[in-house]
Formats: structure tokens, sequence, C-alpha cells
């Protein structure tokens, strides 16, 4: 785990960051449709997992910018930007109806995390144990699947000016529109370090990272 301490008073977001982190604290988040046609034609051609591919273009999308790699460090009042986030996937037990969080490693080389996000995935199915250990994860972000269910909004509530950066990435079961496959997918993140173009441009490089990806 490495970062840079960012200075906040040459901070470009320095005003909307001081408000939203002083006056109005506070979360946003936008849940929209993206477009996974050719994401699970390719997934069906390759024998790959849609999942395990989505999660990985997520990964890259979150990483891609130092807005979505933002933290706060409590204890000394430091606001920081990590080299790099990794996500928390979820295993769901059908026995007992219960969670385990799965932390995997981001690798920008897709072959490498594919095969680790597999791994991760395959031991987490041996425990019943949640296990989230957020002390020593510090830059790992949260992806949900739900599976169950494709919906219209979620809504993530968290307590009341609690200082949380890290992005909390939601989605759901995709569904043919008009011949498309669609898919509803939720973007939280902290009012103090982004704004709605942020939130809106993590759908918008979903997509085109989502066209790139199916071209390789």
């Amino acid at each position: 785990m490495n970062y840079r301490v960012i200075d906040k008073e040459t901070y470009y977001r320095k005003d909307v960051f001081r408000h939203f982190s002083q006056d109005c604290k506070c979360s946003t988040s936008i849940t929209a449709r993206i477009d996974v046609t050719e994401l699970a034609d390719y997934s069906k051609r390759t024998g790959s997992r849609f999942y395990l591919n989505f999660l990985y273009i997520l990964s890259k999308v979150m990483n891609s910018r130092d807005d979505y790699r933002m933290g706060y460090l409590w204890e000394s009042d430091e606001l920081i930007c990590y080299d790099a986030i990794n996500p928390i996937q979820y295993v769901f037990h059908e026995d007992t109806e219960t969670c385990t969080p799965v932390y995997t490693v981001y690798h920008e080389d897709y072959e490498t995390f594919y095969a680790g996000a597999l791994n991760d995935v395959e031991e987490a199915k041996k425990t019943r144990e949640y296990g989230l250990d957020t002390k020593n994860h510090p830059n790992w972000f949260d992806a949900s699947y739900i599976s169950w269910l494709s919906y219209d909004s979620l809504n993530i509530e968290l307590p009341d000016g609690y200082l949380y950066f890290a992005p909390i990435i939601n989605w759901g079961r995709y569904r043919e529109e008009n011949g498309r496959l669609m898919m509803p997918v939720s973007v939280r993140l902290n009012h103090a370090i982004a704004d709605g173009y942020l939130i809106a441009n993590v759908f918008r490089l979903l997509q085109d990272e989502i066209g790139n990806f199916v071209k390789r």
C-alpha cells in the first residue's frame, strides 16, 4: 500500500472539499444502466465469467484517475491518494444465506487479475466467516454484485459526518431492453472528493472500457 499526501491548499477541489468535509458532510450516488451486450457475448465466446470480466473492467476504471483513489487519514487529518485501489468482492453462500468478503488485488494485466480473482472466490467458498478486515485493507473499495435483481435504484447510508472516501459500487442482473442487455450500476462517492460529473464519468468510462475490452 503506497499513497501520497495531497496538499489541501493547492488541491484543485479545495473549496468543495472544505465545504463537504466541514459544513455539509455527505455522500452522493447515481444509479444508471450500462450496455453490456458485447461483454456478455465476449464472456460466452471465450468461456470466461462475465462477473469477473466486469470486475476487472470496473477495477481498471476506478484506478484510472486520482479522484477515485482518494483516502482520508483521520488520525492526522490528511487527504491522500493511493497509488492503486483493489476490489472487495463477495461470495454468497446458499446454505447460510450469508456473504464472505473477498479481498482481491487489482492487476492491470487481465490474465493475472482474472486468475487471482477466480482463486480468491474459490477459497472464499470454503468458509462461512464474514472476515471483514478494513484495518489491514485501507485501499480496498466495495464491489458488490446483487445477482437476484435487475434494480432501478439503490441507496447506501453511512453515518452522518463520516469521511469515508473509498468508492462503493454495486451492480445487478442485466436484462434485455430493445434487443440490448442493460445492467444497473450504482456508484457512491463522498461529496468532498467527487461531484455529479465525476460520478457520471464512471459510467462513461465503464462503457468505453467494455468497448476496448471486447476487442482483445
